[in-house]
């Protein structure tokens, strides 16, 4: 798989506080690993969307992430709002996330993610367009 990234990405990481950008580049490594696994994508973007750092794939729904400084001791995931992807999650994995709306996951910044969870809802955004007419667009929770 080939990343190509907008050099910018890497100044938005930079520019995190020091305890959040080891949080981010953690996402950032789930989201990396999890492109890798899916045999359709060839090819994944890192670009920034709205100044977040965001990723986007041939037949997927883009993905982005960011830490805020009014809200610090959390930061998220963010979804497209009109696709079934967050609607999914709290289905599937309602005790294991906390959800805002129909647009992103939470994370505590104190707290430990349940990866192999969160590598599930974003193989299922980076293959969005091939999953969307499954029932948990292909997630199967164990």
């Amino acid at each position: 798989m080939k990343v190509n990234t907008n050099a910018e990405v890497e100044v938005v990481f930079a520019n995190y506080p020091d305890g959040v950008r080891k949080k981010m580049l953690e996402l950032r490594e789930l989201v990396l690993e999890a492109a890798n696994e899916l045999e359709d994508v060839t090819t994944l973007e890192e670009t920034l969307k709205w100044g977040e750092p965001s990723y986007i794939t041939k037949h997927g729904s883009t993905l982005r992430m960011d830490w805020k400084a009014k809200t610090p001791d959390q930061y998220a995931m963010y979804f497209k709002c009109t696709s079934r992807l967050v609607e999914t999650f709290r289905e599937v994995f309602k005790n294991d996330f906390d959800f805002e709306g129909n647009r992103a996951i939470v994370f505590q910044i104190k707290d430990k993610i349940p990866k192999k969870e969160l590598k599930e809802c974003i193989k299922a955004t980076l293959a969005y367009h091939k999953v969307k007419q499954l029932p948990t667009l292909g997630i199967e929770n164990e």
